[in-house]
């Protein structure tokens, strides 16, 4: 498997913002600090592209927010979609922009390389097979067509 994608594109979920990197990682990782939980609502499962290699279409959307001295979030004004954390002072990680993995048009092209702040991982995040029930999405729209639409 290459280790880098030329290309990669993807975009907010009503689609007023769009990006396109070049240079992309095969991998993403998986972020459990509390600030990552708090955002996404669980943990970070991000992709790091150098800033430089991404073009943002519909930038007028994006809104931003320092979330601590050292870095920024976007997300997409009209929706709500999450679309970056990217540290804006100079360190070890400075250049570089995490985009959340959900929001890249084909996320399958990616796989796990590591997992930060695993000691700050919830329980019920941890996702052995215990038993519980899993569905597909068929199973889904069996029991709520609305899904279907999506």
């Amino acid at each position: 498997m290459n280790d880098m994608l030329d290309k990669a594109t993807g975009g907010c979920l009503c689609g007023a913002v769009r990006f396109a990197a070049r240079n992309v990682p095969t991998t993403f990782s998986i972020c459990h600090c509390p600030s990552c939980r708090r955002w996404t609502g669980s943990a970070l499962f991000e992709v790091s592209v150098k800033t430089d290699d991404l073009t943002w279409t519909g930038s007028e959307h994006i809104a931003t927010r320092a979330t601590s001295d050292w870095a920024e979030r976007a997300w997409c004004r009209e929706c709500g979609t999450n679309l970056y954390f990217r540290q804006t002072k100079p360190g070890k990680w400075f250049g570089g922009t995490d985009l959340p993995l959900g929001i890249f048009d084909d996320p399958d092209e990616f796989t796990l390389s590591h997992e930060i702040f695993v000691d700050h991982m919830p329980a019920g995040l941890r996702l052995e097979d215990n038993g519980q029930k899993r569905l597909t999405r068929n199973d889904v729209v069996a029991i709520n067509p609305d899904v279907g639409a999506s």
